[in-house]
């Protein structure tokens, strides 16, 4: 029989994994703890795993896949030439219930336009809850700018109201950012003066519900036996915050978790032949890069940032840090996918055109700066230090002095976000295209706070970003963005890097998970073998 983790005895609870009639425990490894439990602050693929398991959406991605579904609503329909969405919303949801709330109604209209109105009114009481965090993703996908109203037609009907179609809305529902709050808990909260307890304590309607946040440890839920689809066969699924991949292998082989996030690339062949692992994996719709802050001498000198990517061998880092596990990128938008421009081609190593180009920029002697680096692994980057070393050396060579940052990652996302770094590790998964653009390249996520860490604001992309959102003809969409493809590489804000495979270690108890090509994690369906 498996080995019982001792976190699985806290607080008097016994779960022993797939013995019938007793309670289905997963542990799953994760590599980095959220930096939010109300996902409408964050872009943190963390936070978004832990949202993906408490809160629903209108519309869903389904599980392993970049298909649409229903999820709160059961269906929608278009008017006034995409201006106008009406989505019907599925009857007979609860809502979780907790120590602090017992719901007295079902999900309705109510609760949508509650979840959008505090991110759209700046007068609205929720709107400053966030003690000064911004609502990114709401600001990013345009909803701030295009959104005109959300309004309550009937008990199980609400119209979304647009100054433009968006092709790219139903995508951006399928958020984790857009994930559907109670308006009743809120309302209980504001009256009782702890408004803050909505974003900490979250009640939501998916399958698993909060029991406890142990900060940068764990994150411990219960299986909703009131879920609208059936209580899902797992009775409990915790978090454990594990940073190092070698860790989490090592707690995977002790039976100390089941599931794991993003082994190391070197350790993937000998997993491979591994007996109690197994690894599932997919081409990822995700890139990962490196931001040169704009708002920052020297970066604002295009012969500075083309120094920075003619001198970095990309090539190495694919081999030696990646190994295998990731293509090269040359814009934002990943390979195979529809939108992606083949023809752009990556810039060579060559450090004496970047000794040149830095001469020219007057930097002869070469300059000092900061390059920050991730303290966690992400899909799309598996080995943030290592590589930011030896990006470091490669600068070197052609006199950038480049010193290594690093902070908490819920720090690091924050200062990033906010503009401190000149030059930072970073990156991007998702399943809709528009958010590879508009969340990271676009004038409105260079606002303080939002995606674009490189702080550029090019007028001719905003409108090539506006106009792909403004249509729904796939060959339009994509000749907007071959058109932004091509400003981004003549202007290079960033270094991109990689876009990576993503990888999931499983112990051989584990049925029926399914890695996503969006990195989505959801463990709705997935179940424990009896030993």
């Amino acid at each position: 029989m498996m080995r019982v983790p001792f976190w699985l005895l806290l607080g008097g609870v016994l779960a022993l994994a797939g013995v019938p009639g007793q309670a289905q425990t997963l542990v799953h490894c994760a590599e980095a703890a959220p930096d939010s439990l109300n996902p409408q602050y964050s872009t943190s693929g963390n936070s978004y795993d832990i949202a993906q398991q408490l809160y629903e959406k209108l519309v869903n991605v389904q599980r392993g896949s970049l298909e649409l579904e229903p999820q709160l609503a059961t269906g929608w329909e278009l008017a006034d030439e995409g201006r106008t969405v009406i989505f019907t919303l599925r009857q007979g949801v609860k809502w979780h219930r907790s120590k602090l709330f017992t719901p007295t109604r079902d999900f309705n209209a109510d609760d949508v336009l509650f979840t959008f109105a505090r991110q759209m009114d700046k007068n609205h009481p929720y709107n400053a809850v966030s003690g000064g965090k911004v609502y990114a993703p709401f600001h990013n996908l345009g909803l701030s700018t295009n959104l005109v109203a959300v309004e309550k037609l009937e008990p199980y009907k609400v119209r979304f109201r647009l100054k433009e179609p968006d092709a790219g809305l139903l995508r951006a529902l399928t958020s984790q950012a857009m994930s559907m709050q109670s308006a009743e808990y809120a309302e209980a909260m504001l009256k009782a003066g702890t408004p803050e307890k909505v974003d900490l304590e979250p009640i939501g309607t998916a399958p698993f519900q909060l029991v406890r946040h142990l900060l940068d440890t764990e994150v411990r839920m219960r299986a909703n036996k009131e879920y609208w689809r059936g209580a899902p066969p797992l009775t409990q699924l915790v978090f454990v915050i594990a940073p190092d991949a070698t860790v989490r292998y090592a707690k995977l082989k002790a039976g100390e978790c089941h599931t794991m996030t993003y082994p190391n690339p070197a350790d993937l062949g000998r997993m491979r032949q591994d007996p109690i692992v197994r690894i599932v994996g997919v081409e990822a719709m995700s890139v990962g890069y490196v931001a040169m802050n704009m708002a920052k001498k020297p970066f604002d000198d295009l012969r500075v940032r083309m120094a920075v990517n003619l001198a970095v061998d990309k090539k190495a880092i694919l081999d030696q840090a990646y190994m295998g596990t990731a293509k090269a990128a040359t814009t934002p938008i990943p390979i195979g996918h529809w939108a992606h421009d083949d023809s752009v081609q990556d810039l060579p190593h060559d450090p004496a055109k970047a000794r040149a180009l830095l001469a020219e920029a007057g930097l002869k002697e070469g300059f000092e700066t900061e390059l920050w680096t991730m303290p966690v692994v992400r899909p799309y980057n598996p080995a943030p230090r290592r590589i930011a070393e030896m990006m470091q050396a490669d600068l070197a060579k052609v006199g950038i002095k480049a010193k290594i940052v690093t902070y908490e990652w819920g720090e690091y996302v924050r200062r990033v976000r906010f503009g401190e770094a000149p030059m930072a590790q970073y990156g991007w998964s998702n399943d809709e295209v528009d958010r590879f653009m508009s969340d990271l390249l676009s004038c409105e996520a260079a606002k303080p706070g939002n995606g674009n860490l490189a702080r550029w604001c090019d007028p001719e992309m905003d409108r090539l970003i506006n106009a792909a959102r403004r249509t729904s003809d796939q060959a339009a969409r994509r000749g907007y963005y071959i058109q932004a493809q091509a400003i981004f590489r003549k202007t290079m804000p960033w270094l991109p890097v990689a876009h990576p495979h993503v990888y999931v270690a499983l112990r051989p108890e584990v049925i029926d998970f399914r890695a996503s090509p969006s990195t989505r994690l959801d463990f709705y369906g997935v179940g424990l073998k009896q030993p």
